[in-house]
């Protein structure tokens, strides 16, 4: 019995660290990764599915130029920043958004040098891809 406990124990954690993915792996397209330490969110790549959340750190103006977008900056718990690209035509619009509040995310992660987009912040009208939202004061907006 002393013999088996302890390898039981190392199968249980064998199997526990097998079904933990790191928060920068997608694992596919449905499995959002989590906000965490600064260490595990740069680990981000572009086409992750991500979900976060933040502090709104500024407000930009709204991107006219084809599919019309609203676009905020959001803080990270770590520090980090990355601008939300949310599709107002095809989500509605978080009219009531100010710098400091907070906001949940649920989108498609891209790099850049600045931090990074996420967009997909709404449903696919196509079914053909995850859909996002974003949440705020207890709304969601997807």
């Amino acid at each position: 019995m002393k013999k088996i406990l302890p390898l039981l124990l190392f199968i249980g954690l064998a199997y526990v660290i097998q079904e933990t993915k790191p928060f920068g792996d997608s694992g596919g397209a449905s499995a959002p990764s989590q906000d965490g330490p600064a260490a595990i969110q740069e680990n981000w790549q572009s086409g992750d599915q991500v979900l976060s959340s933040g502090t709104v750190a500024r407000i930009l103006p709204d991107d006219n130029n084809g599919s019309r977008h609203q676009r905020f900056i959001v803080r990270l718990s770590s520090g980090r920043t990355v601008l939300i690209a949310h599709n107002i035509d095809l989500a509605p619009k978080v009219w009531s958004l100010s710098v400091g509040d907070t906001v949940s995310f649920h989108g498609e992660y891209e790099w850049n040098d600045r931090g990074g987009v996420i967009h997909w912040t709404h449903h696919d009208p196509r079914g053909s891809h995850v859909g996002g939202w974003i949440e705020h004061k207890g709304q969601r907006y997807e």
